[in-house]
């Protein structure tokens, strides 16, 4: 398909698929609740599974499905370069972070930057999430391993050379932007868990526990 403006057209599309807040509308829907009232107030995975493991699992899924989606449009109905996909996971990200739905108080970023580098950076994204099951497993503080893997993305994704295999420009969208938009996401990523990076430091973060029940 030819678009007439296809950054415009795509920043704005992965903006808006990444701001459909899932965890909220579960909790929503489901529960008649306001998941933002409870727990870490997050829209988030994590926070929704306080309320229902099972539902913490599908805004998971959900949230990272988003992330792809925007990339896939850019890559398969937009036809844009890889750069102007890059740009999109981006906007993306920032969709779930600032929805405009919820005066722009969203989530972390995490399930949907996995999403969204997934279709771009496989490899950076698998040995990331591999990061992120080890901290979490051996620490039990989900927060630490978010915040690891989303540091370690850039760097692997430029080691791995998938970060800078592209041709072609796209206006404004060149060849030394594929990194810098993750590393711009991995960057708010870790300052969206500012509060948790203090109460790991003072001991006082809420570790992971498994129910027996």
């Amino acid at each position: 398909m030819s678009v007439e403006h296809p950054i415009a057209v795509s920043l704005t599309s992965a903006y808006l698929l990444g701001s459909i807040p899932f965890g909220y509308l579960l909790v929503r829907i489901i529960y008649g609740s306001d998941v933002r009232q409870s727990g870490s107030g997050n829209i988030g995975a994590t926070n929704v599974s306080r309320t229902s493991p099972v539902l913490g699992v599908v805004t998971l899924l959900l949230d990272a499905s988003k992330g792809m989606a925007a990339v896939a449009l850019v890559l398969l109905w937009i036809h844009g370069t890889r750069q102007l996909a890059f740009a999109a996971a981006f906007a993306a990200i920032c969709g779930h972070m600032f929805p405009v739905w919820l005066g722009f108080r969203g989530g972390k970023g995490v399930a949907t930057g996995l999403g969204s580098f997934l279709l771009l950076t496989p490899k950076a994204v698998l040995i990331a999430v591999a990061i992120f099951v080890v901290l979490a497993a051996a620490f039990r503080w989900i927060a630490l391993g978010s915040v690891v893997a989303s540091a370690a993305l850039p760097p692997l994704a430029w080691t791995l050379s998938e970060a800078h295999q592209t041709s072609g420009t796209t206006g404004m969208i060149n060849r030394s932007q594929p990194l810098l938009w993750i590393t711009f996401a991995a960057v708010l990523i870790v300052l969206k868990h500012h509060g948790n990076i203090r109460r790991m430091l003072s001991g006082a973060e809420p570790r992971f526990r498994i129910s027996s029940k």
